[in-house]
């Protein structure tokens, strides 16, 4: 079909009360982009009288068909220009929350928090027409004061309310490029800024003293240490397969995979300490049995028994990994590619924590003679 030769006329509808409805009547029938269905019709939402009786009713109806014929000569002009996006007037009546869900399925886990908390704050129900500015202001302010889900006593920190609506916001852009909110909210809303809390690790020695702590779950014990010999994260780890580690062109194994937070296709050297904690080759999940609970309480008791009183998540695995490559003498760069990160600037938020190499650097010399 050639746009160009569709005509687009305005018309009228009786509706109830003595009024006429006004839309717009395409000949040929236009196909909608997204569909893929072919109308003829587009309702206005707009009506006259049928038999004005005062100057007012006169001007009011006077008024509306100037609109109605001002809106008509546009889309025979988006008609000519194949530009059909006023025909996704259905998608405004579209659930988000089903969207949000869907999307949730190829992300992690913090996405499906956000989910909740959302959910909870629109009270279950959202259209993609209700997507705007102010609602995802009032969601910002949600967060901000919002209890823990877990833990509804617990107000949530700042630091997880800034990337609760960072992942929002990275929904937002998702349906924005695939055209199902009409607006670029996020050019219009602020992050939630926070002072970023110390990144906790463990120095080499702890990490030994926790490799020599049996742990009441072994196979948490296993994943633990290949995540500090490697730098995964938790999710990368649960969703690790045999058909992920590979031999590689050096005789040794490689770990070729797409990490689960940001999609990257990644291979990663594995070490022999690393590939010993996976135990003997088989088929399918390589740490069976682990689950994500594990890496709260169990985890805590493990390291406790160790001796060590540091606050100590598993996410501090992968801040351990990238402290003690920087200590041990690795570039800045290779440790940026071996921790997938987009940018240097993320890799360097590590080095200003590695105080042995700047004990060492104030020690290289001396200006007296030694007695």
């Amino acid at each position: 079909m050639r746009s160009s030769c569709v005509k687009v006329t305005l018309r009228q509808k009786p509706i109830s009360k003595g009024r006429f409805s006004l839309y717009l009547d395409f000949y040929p029938e236009i196909r909608n982009p997204r569909t893929n269905k072919m109308t003829r019709r587009e309702f206005l939402g707009m009506y006259i009288m049928a038999s004005p009786a005062t100057p007012v009713e006169k001007a009011f109806n006077e008024q509306m068909i100037e609109r109605a014929r001002a809106i008509c000569c546009k889309r025979q002009l988006q008609v000519i220009n194949a530009e059909f996006g006023f025909l996704d007037v259905d998608i405004l009546n579209a659930d988000f929350l089903e969207f949000f869900r869907e999307t949730c399925r190829t992300k992690y886990q913090k996405w499906d928090i956000v989910y909740r908390h959302f959910e909870k704050f629109v009270g279950g129900k959202c259209k993609m027409g209700d997507i705007n500015v102010d609602l995802c202001n009032k969601f910002r302010d949600y967060l901000l004061n919002a209890n823990k889900l877990a833990r509804p006593n617990q107000k949530v920190t700042r630091s997880s309310a800034s990337g609760y609506f960072s992942t929002f916001r990275a929904l937002l852009a998702i349906a924005y490029k695939e055209k199902l909110i009409r607006e670029n909210v996020n050019d219009f809303l602020e992050s939630i800024k926070y002072s970023k809390p110390r990144r906790e690790f463990l120095t080499l020695k702890e990490v030994k003293k926790l490799a020599k702590t049996p742990c009441a779950i072994p196979v948490l014990k296993r994943a633990s240490l290949f995540s500090i010999l490697t730098g995964l994260r938790i999710s990368d780890v649960l969703n690790l397969t045999w058909e992920n580690i590979v031999e590689d062109a050096f005789g040794g194994y490689s770990i070729r995979l797409c990490t689960q937070k940001t999609q990257t296709e990644a291979t990663l050297p594995l070490s022999k300490d690393a590939l010993l904690q996976c135990g003997e080759r088989s088929e399918g999940t390589v740490f069976v049995g682990l689950k994500r609970s594990m890496i709260n309480y169990p985890l805590k008791d493990w390291i406790k028994q160790a001796g060590i009183e540091k606050k100590i998540t598993f996410h501090c695995f992968r801040h351990t990994y990238a402290t003690l490559q920087l200590a041990a003498g690795t570039d800045i760069f290779t440790v940026k590619n071996l921790l997938t990160h987009a940018n240097i600037g993320t890799t360097e938020l590590y080095s200003h924590i590695i105080d042995s190499k700047k004990q060492e650097s104030i020690n290289a010399f001396s200006i007296y003679d030694e007695k």
